[in-house]
């Protein structure tokens, strides 16, 4: 199945030597393995991380210019995904995302994404200068989320923007819905341009056939995985995968170069290491697990009155042609309450912490680190609640529509670096934004910079605040106040 043997952490062996060596350091960082850290802190961590926590030499490599363990490392996870060539990332899946989309759009081009694009998306588009043409994805409002958008409405936008030199897609999304890529993938392809992937949260796809088709087996030419999200890396661990014919690999790790530290943590790194190790060799049965846990809470978080998890009923609904059934998203509006205070009362009564929480919803990320104790707990603590709370004349939160993509005046990148001026965001209607302004998370932007302010906007802003959402992307914490271009640097729309 693989070309390389999978069995093979040259990164972590390398820290292994340098650590049996009792290597004597004159390095950086300078806790010196552990010896000059603080007593609490090592005490908590233990001493083993700190001994592999080095810089840059030979033994250990570089990874702005691999020529040893890392790039050994780079090979054997580009070989366990089919790509070309895959790249450590750091940075993040922001970080990796930000180096996609300056590695196939420059200043002035267009690139086509989904509005419900994570804010590094947008932050891309600014550092790469590009101009976003947005697609709308399509909605739910049984549940209140956005799912994929269509190969229809990517086949549409393409042939109005025929000079597009890239295509974003999101698969899967957040809740794990999946659009259908291998139909995106050839529709891109016959425009002559390349398809990206967000594939944030799929770096387990293409390990388990009960699980949608991964980018790089749609043909998809690079993708973004979150390795930290599910398999195991430590947090902040992504890896970048290329394999087209219309991207300069070289160019690519460059920009990658550009973007993160000088300084990468070798802890990170060999996480990642074997992360891609222990999904290579025991992908198909973790997953399995994961799974079949993710797919018992599912039904009985669904026997619980006021509670609802979708699943394969929503096959074949519009955007949505394959799930990824380790997300569970327990919808809890016929309870009376928003997925916000669903959230607080898990968290605060009962110690459980969910992944986000949004008007209607809360998302609960199953992975081959749950146990079907802490399963049941969940389970428990919902019945508990739904015992207290359901049928005591709880009036059900109203459905909120998103509002309509706004008018883009500037591009965002003569937007964020205008001069600006803060103003009420009540009386901002009709002047153009300088700043964000989403919901966080999952960080889908509401208003991107460049873009028109309208009432609707104002008004959906307020109602997500009065439910107890989390507002962001302004400088002003509160959200009452936002960055808008000045006058002289752009002209000005009346808006009723």
């Amino acid at each position: 199945m693989y070309k390389l043997n999978q069995n093979e952490t040259p990164l972590f062996d390398a820290l292994m030597e340098y650590v049996n060596r009792d290597t004597i350091p004159f390095h950086v960082p300078g806790h010196k393995k552990g010896i000059g850290m603080d007593k609490e802190f090592k005490n908590f961590i233990g001493e083993n991380a700190f001994k592999i926590d080095v810089t840059v030499f030979k033994l250990v490599d570089s990874l702005h210019h691999p020529t040893g363990p890392i790039k050994k490392a780079q090979e054997l996870a580009a070989d366990v995904y089919g790509s070309d060539a895959a790249f450590f990332s750091i940075h993040g899946t922001s970080g990796a995302i930000q180096t996609m989309i300056m590695s196939v759009a420059n200043a002035g081009d267009k690139i086509i994404v989904p509005r419900n694009v994570h804010k590094s998306v947008t932050a891309g588009i600014i550092l790469s200068g590009a101009i976003p043409v947005y697609m709308q994805p399509e909605l739910d409002k049984t549940v209140g989320i956005a799912h994929g958008v269509t190969p229809e409405t990517v086949e549409k936008t393409l042939k109005n923007n025929p000079d597009a030199k890239a295509v974003l897609i999101i698969n899967p999304t957040y809740y794990g819905v999946a659009t259908n890529i291998k139909k995106i993938a050839d529709i891109v392809h016959s425009y002559d341009i390349p398809l990206i992937v967000d594939e944030a949260h799929g770096p387990h796809l293409g390990f388990n056939d009960k699980l949608p088709m991964s980018a790089m087996k749609a043909g998809a030419d690079m993708c973004s995985q979150s390795t930290h999200k599910i398999i195991g890396a430590l947090t902040q661990c992504s890896l970048l995968q290329v394999k087209s014919k219309y991207i300069d690999v070289n160019r690519v790790q460059q920009i990658l170069s550009i973007l993160q530290t000088t300084s990468p943590s070798y802890i990170l790194m060999a996480s990642l290491d074997c992360a891609r190790r222990q999904i290579a060799l025991h992908g198909k049965e973790l997953l399995d697990k994961a799974i079949n846990l993710s797919n018992y809470a599912r039904e009985e978080i669904n026997k619980i009155p006021g509670f609802y998890c979708f699943g394969k009923e929503i096959l074949n609904n519009p955007g949505v042609y394959a799930l990824d059934p380790t997300k569970i998203t327990i919808t809890c509006r016929d309870l009376g309450i928003t997925g916000y205070k669903l959230d607080m009362i898990l968290s605060e009564k009962y110690h459980i912490q969910m992944e986000l929480s949004d008007l209607y919803n809360v998302l609960a990320v199953g992975s081959f680190g749950d146990t079907k104790e802490n399963i049941d707990a969940l389970i428990k603590a919902l019945k508990a609640i739904s015992e207290d709370l359901y049928g005591k004349g709880n009036k059900k939160p109203d459905f909120i529509d998103m509002p309509s993509i706004p008018k883009q005046i500037l591009i965002p990148r003569e937007a964020f670096n205008s001069q600006k001026t803060a103003i009420s965001l009540k009386d901002s209607v009709g002047m153009i934004s300088g700043e964000f302004l989403m919901a966080y998370p999952p960080g889908i932007p509401v208003l991107c910079p460049g873009e028109l302010i309208t009432k609707e906007i104002v008004n959906y802003i307020k109602q997500l605040k009065d439910a107890g959402l989390y507002v962001q992307g302004t400088e002003d914490p509160n959200v009452e106040y936002i960055k808008v271009v000045k006058k002289e640097d752009a002209v000005y729309i009346n808006v009723e």
